[in-house]
């Protein structure tokens, strides 16, 4: 697997992003290790605010920090042109400069050598390991749960690390499995699904999830999205490779369509359920679904439980907030379930 050693503490940088969807990465870093940040960096017009100071590259190494954390991951995996010298200035400044982005950062023309003189380091977090294999399908031993969802950026991360949380919590034997650029940080080990060549993804999910004690349980990050135009092959070849004996969907009731791609209405979460056990069975014919995951934030707050509570009479499965009051109905679930075989 990909392990990562940064250097704390963090200035996040986010620029001028608007859409909090895409700034999901410093986001995330806020929200599951905030000891590590120092700061973020934004630029004139940044909508986006993670609720930390507001920095500059020469105010934060001032203060001893660690590491310029590229903290957005746009369509496309790249970073505006305007970036670099911002980029460029904290190597200089002898920051370690961290991405979780498809591009690569010693490809930018005299970055590597600039690091290299302030004894810096250039930090690629999206680089999967070499020689995985490619999927066997074979069953192999220990539970795994895996998050899903009809999109993307809605909740699949929060969600395994908020169940892996409630699960340790309920003294069962887990790991949470990380499976992309924010969630590798955040563990500090995991595999970069997204950036693997397509025919070794389900590979590189047995590599992630490997045969463990009968009675521990995975919970793998859930990727893409089955039902997404353009990042259903990473969820499907995610799914087939982790062999799920479980899965959360997760759900935001106010999203109707595929976020940046209007022109695709999201399917009802019943059609969702569906169909991730109709695609699981191929490797798992035991596949379950064992709760939903909701972000209820955009509700006001005393609609909030009540959406909960129609949602698990409609689904009669439990239905929970992952960050607002955490997993615990879901990892109870699974464990009840698991413990019966």
């Amino acid at each position: 697997m990909t392990r990562v050693q940064l250097k704390p503490p963090y200035l996040l940088l986010i620029g001028a992003e608007s859409d909090a969807t895409y700034a999901k990465t410093a986001l995330g870093i806020v929200q599951w290790c905030p000891e590590k940040v120092m700061g973020q960096l934004r630029f004139d017009g940044a909508d986006v605010d993670l609720g930390v100071p507001d920095m500059s590259v020469a105010e934060a190494a001032a203060q001893g920090c660690g590491s310029l954390v590229i903290g957005v991951a746009p369509v496309g995996g790249t970073v505006p042109d305007s970036w670099w010298a911002i980029i460029t200035e904290a190597a200089r400044a002898g920051l370690d400069i961290v991405s979780g982005l498809h591009i690569r950062l010693a490809d930018r023309d005299g970055l590597a050598d600039i690091a290299r003189n302030a004894h810096a380091r250039l930090v690629d977090v999206r680089v999967p390991p070499k020689g995985l294999p490619v999927g066997n399908g074979k069953p192999r031993t220990g539970k795994r749960i895996l998050t899903v969802a009809a999109d993307c950026a809605i909740g699949k991360k929060y969600t395994a690390l908020a169940l892996h949380r409630a699960l340790q919590d309920l003294g069962a034997d887990s790991t949470y499995r990380a499976t992309g650029q924010t969630g590798i940080m955040i563990a500090g080990e995991g595999l970069p699904i997204d950036a693997v060549v397509a025919d070794f993804i389900s590979g590189a999910a047995e590599v992630l999830s490997p045969a463990a004690d009968p009675a521990h349980i995975d919970v793998i990050e859930g990727q893409g999205s089955i039902f997404h135009p353009g990042y259903s092959g990473v969820a499907l070849g995610l799914m087939h490779g982790s062999q799920p004996d479980g899965f959360v969907v997760c759900h935001d009731p106010l999203r109707a369509v595929v976020s940046g791609w209007p022109h695709y209405r999201l399917p009802p979460l019943e059609e969702v359920i569906e169909t991730h056990l109709a695609l699981g069975r191929r490797t798992n014919p035991a596949i379950r679904c064992l709760g939903i995951a909701v972000n209820t934030s955009g509700l006001p707050a005393d609609a909030r439980q009540p959406h909960l509570e129609q949602l698990a009479a409609e689904t009669g499965l439990p239905c929970i907030d992952p960050v607002a009051i955490g997993a615990e109905a879901i990892a109870r679930n699974a464990i009840g379930q698991f413990l019966t075989e």
